[in-house]
């Protein structure tokens, strides 16, 4: 699995919980999941449980709490993928 699909992926996983649809429009690896997605916070727990589901890994709270931006995502759930 390519970083597209997996940001595809990710895109999928964060849509329902985006308060700012002009920023997912336009979104790139920089686009940041409380700032420019306005994600509440404590919805970035569910985020990540949708990640391990979607992608049948298991991800450390360290690790989940480097996720600040899509980029981000992509780059954990790349490197989980390859592991």
């Amino acid at each position: 699995m390519n970083k597209d699909d997996i940001q595809a992926r990710v895109l999928d996983i964060i849509r329902p919980y985006v308060k700012n649809e002009q920023a997912l429009a336009n979104v790139t690896a920089d686009t940041t999941m409380l700032g420019d997605l306005q994600i509440n916070s404590a919805r970035l727990v569910d985020i990540i449980l949708g990640f391990e589901d979607v992608f049948e890994i298991e991800i450390e709270d360290e690790d989940a709490d480097k996720v600040n931006s899509v980029g981000d995502a992509v780059q954990l759930l790349s490197e989980k993928l390859a592991a």
